[in-house]
């Protein structure tokens, strides 16, 4: 398994983990926490595929490692967790609420995956922080930097100098960990359900907007925008108008017979034992 793949793992239990601390300190039942991240899983990496194979055309990329596409994945995920929660009676608001933080914390280790590959980095900088990726995917090299992603080899550069460049992939690192502080110390907001899940689309949408701009991308297409920037922008729009909807005390109700309701719960519908 790569590096990527123990960091997906590694963010999908912690993301569980999130969960489950929320679901306890509501009385409500911590088991529900594995059944939505599986689903989330699930759907996720259905999702990221798909979207893949539809922005490449590239159909073998079902069936290998690569060819995940995180606006996909975050699409797939959703709907399989909605999907789950209307068979269990779960609301959709709650569930987008307590899956904030989990997909903050889990796209951040995700990230640190990226790293440990050294895939999705960006372009090149001589920042003294800049890294060089001489078995990255691919290597930072200039030709490689030119041929795949268009970007111009500087004067004097020889075609296979490996080049420093941004690590992008630290930078997503350290602007998710601060939207799961922010968003794990926000958990317990007075304010509607589904606001929480509407400051998650803000910070998510914002950070990838912003990065994209030195990102190491073949999809810039409307003066030098990329498809990711795109969809941020609409993500973005929703998570303002999901604050702006639920900023008051409306609280959703957990119907009695709700898939996250403890067996002994007050209001917990009893089957007879005759």
């Amino acid at each position: 398994m790569t590096g990527y793949g123990v960091m997906l793992m590694v963010g999908f239990l912690v993301g569980g983990w999130t969960i489950q601390r929320q679901l306890r300190s509501r009385g409500l039942n911590e088991e529900a926490a594995s059944d939505m991240v599986m689903w989330a899983v699930v759907g996720g990496i259905v999702g990221a595929k798909i979207w893949y194979v539809v922005l490449t055309q590239d159909l073998g990329a079902l069936l290998s490692r690569s060819g995940l596409v995180w606006y996909g994945g975050f699409v797939g995920g959703a709907a399989a967790v909605f999907v789950n929660g209307l068979r269990q009676r779960i609301p959709a608001r709650l569930a987008l609420d307590l899956a904030a933080p989990a997909l903050a914390v889990g796209y951040a280790l995700g990230r640190v995956g990226c790293f440990l590959v050294q895939d999705d980095y960006g372009v090149p900088t001589s920042l003294p922080w800049g890294m060089k990726f001489p078995e990255g995917l691919p290597p930072s090299t200039a030709q490689r930097l030119f041929t795949d992603f268009g970007v111009p080899i500087p004067d004097g550069v020889i075609p296979l100098e490996v080049l420093a460049v941004h690590p992008t992939q630290l930078y997503e690192v350290a602007a998710m960990m601060v939207a799961f502080w922010a968003l794990w110390r926000l958990r317990n907001h007075a304010r509607g359900t589904g606001w929480l899940f509407g400051v998650y689309l803000l910070f998510a949408g914002t950070e990838r907007f912003l990065v994209e701009f030195i990102r190491a991308k073949d999809d810039r297409f409307l003066a030098g925008f990329t498809m990711a920037q795109l969809a941020s922008i609409i993500v973005t729009i929703v998570g303002a108008a999901f604050m702006a909807r639920w900023a008051n005390r409306d609280k959703v109700v957990v119907p009695a017979d709700s898939g996250i309701r403890r067996t002994n719960a007050p209001g917990r519908r009893r089957t007879s034992s005759n």
